[in-house]
């Protein structure tokens, strides 16, 4: 289970996986359909009681232990088209590879209450990914993808759908979902990403 950084299981003592929630900064977007990523982090520090509040690489992070793995939990503050910066300045500065990056974001291909772990992949037109895709010079990156629903009809804007607001209840739902997000990290972490996908896949 997860614990506060403290004594770590690797010998090196240097972090082994970035885990990173996408997001754009500022209250004026934090409980819209992109901040997906950034909502999944935040009810994870508050469940587990750490914080995400150290400034670096472009980011908010917390340094923390999931299994005996030490991991950073980051937030990028570039806005969500250039986070592939922040990505890539971390992943350079700890020479973590691809594989070992976990990215959680929004996916308005899913319904609210859905999620898909894929192990790499293209950026199915996400300006995050693409960003970090772009930075890494690599797709083979775990992603974790949080559904926030399609736009209401095709002529809606999707830029306006992606930064609107979750209704109470559909945030409500997205609960269940998020904490589904942070479990599938805890397997993968672990190497066990058949099992996150074959149990939290839907």
């Amino acid at each position: 289970m997860f614990k506060k950084k403290d004594k770590f299981a690797n010998s090196g003592n240097t972090p082994e996986f970035i885990i990173a929630g996408l997001g754009n900064p500022g209250s004026k977007y934090e409980m819209t359909r992109h901040n997906a990523g950034f909502l999944t982090l935040d009810l994870w520090a508050q469940d587990e009681n750490f914080k995400i509040d150290k400034l670096k690489f472009k980011s908010l992070f917390g340094d923390v232990q999931i299994n005996g793995h030490r991991c950073l939990v980051m937030k990028p503050q570039t806005f969500m088209n250039n986070s592939g910066e922040a990505l890539r300045d971390a992943a350079q500065f700890y020479k973590i590879q691809p594989e070992n990056i976990i990215i959680i974001y929004d996916d308005i291909s899913l319904d609210i209450g859905k999620m898909r772990i894929r192990r790499k992949g293209s950026d199915g037109g996400h300006n995050g990914i693409k960003s970090i895709i772009y930075h890494l010079n690599s797709d083979q990156f775990p992603r974790i993808k949080i559904g926030v629903g399609a736009k209401p009809h095709p002529d809606y804007d999707l830029a306006d759908w992606v930064l609107s607001s979750f209704k109470k209840e559909d945030y409500d739902s997205l609960k269940s979902t998020m904490r589904n997000a942070i479990e599938s990290v805890k397997l993968i972490v672990d190497g066990e990403i058949d099992k996150a996908m074959s149990n939290f896949n839907s």
